[in-house]
C-alpha cells in the first residue's frame, strides 16, 4: 500500500504539461479544486470529469500509474461515502436496521466520492510534473507579494518542496522497514484492528528514527553550503511566460466561468 502513494513523486516524461510554468500548474490545481467544491449538479462533475480526461492525456502519464494513489485514500473515502449516504435526511429509498438511505443521501455520497478521487488526480497531476525545484520557485515567485507583509515566502515554499521530496522517501523506507520486520517474522496483515496497530509500532520506531536521521542531515548539507534564507538570493533558472502559459490561463479562466454557469443556470 505504501508503495502506491504518487503524491510528491514526478514522473519525467516528454508532454505540454511537463513544460508549462510552474506556478501555471499551481494556478490550475487550485482553479480545479476550488471548481470541485462550486460543481453541485451532474453537469458540473460532467465538465470537471472531462478537463480531468483532456489533462491527464495531455501529460503522457500511464493513467494506472497516476490513479494508484488512490488505493492510500480507500478507507478516507469508504468512510466518507459511508457517512453522507446513511446520516443524510431525505426522502428515504431503503431501510437498514437503524440506518437509512435517501435520495439526497446518495445523491450526496457519489458526489463527495468523486470530489475526493478528483482532488487527489487533480493534485498528483501537478506532482507528477513538477520537479520538486521548479515546484518551490513557482511558489515563491507566485507568493512573491507576500514579502510586503513580512510573511516569508521563500522558508514556506521551501518547507513545503522538502516535505513533498521526502513523501516518496519515506514511502520507500517504509517498504523496505517491512520487509525486513516481514523477514524477521513480523506480520503486519493478520489480526484484528489493534493486534495491526500493534504490529505497527516496530516500523514506526526505525522510521522515526530514519526520518530525524535524514532531516539532521539535511540540515548539516544546507549549513554547510551556507544556506541563509531567500534574501540576496538570484535564480539559475529564471521562470519566464511563455505562450503556451498564456494559452493555458485562458483555457483555466473559460473552464471556471463554465463552471459557474452550470452551477447557476443547470
Amino acid at each position: 500500500m505504501f508503495r502506491d502513494i504518487t503524491l510528491g513523486q514526478y514522473y519525467p516524461v516528454e508532454s505540454a504539461v511537463h513544460q508549462l510554468d510552474p506556478r501555471t500548474k499551481l494556478f490550475g490545481t487550485m482553479v480545479f479544486i476550488a471548481s470541485l467544491f462550486i460543481a453541485d449538479n451532474i453537469w458540473g462533475y460532467a465538465i470537471a470529469t472531462l478537463a480531468l480526461a483532456a489533462v491527464i492525456k495531455m501529460t503522457k502519464v500511464p493513467f494506472r500509474f497516476m490513479v494508484r494513489g488512490l488505493k492510500a485514500i480507500m478507507i478516507l473515502l469508504i468512510i466518507s461515502v459511508s457517512f453522507n449516504l446513511f446520516l443524510t435526511d431525505g426522502q428515504v429509498i431503503a431501510r437498514l436496521w437503524i440506518f437509512k438511505i435517501t435520495v439526497e443521501g446518495v445523491r450526496l455520497a457519489v458526489f463527495m466520492g468523486v470530489r475526493l478521487v478528483y482532488l487527489v488526480v487533480g493534485s498528483s497531476v501537478m506532482t507528477l510534473t513538477t520537479t520538486p525545484n521548479q515546484l518551490t520557485d513557482g511558489l515563491e515567485k507566485g507568493l512573491g507579494f507576500l514579502n510586503r507583509f513580512k510573511v516569508p515566502v521563500h522558508e514556506v515554499a521551501m518547507m513545503m518542496s522538502i516535505a513533498l521530496r521526502f513523501i516518496p522517501i519515506l514511502v520507500e523506507e517504509t517498504d523496505k522497514i517491512m520487509k525486513a520486520q516481514t523477514a524477521r517474522g513480523a506480520d503486519f496483515e493478520t489480526g484484528g484492528l489493534i493486534q495491526k496497530a500493534k504490529a505497527l509500532v516496530p516500523l514506526l520506531v526505525p522510521l522515526f528514527i530514519s526520518a530525524f536521521r535524514r532531516a539532521t542531515e539535511l540540515a548539516m548539507a544546507m549549513e554547510a553550503r551556507c544556506y541563509r534564507g531567500g534574501e540576496g538570493r538570484t535564480k539559475m533558472k529564471p521562470l519566464q511566460y511563455r505562450q503556451a502559459d498564456h494559452d493555458a490561463y485562458m483555457v483555466l479562466t473559460l473552464y471556471f466561468v463554465v463552471m459557474i454557469a452550470a452551477r447557476v443556470y443547470l
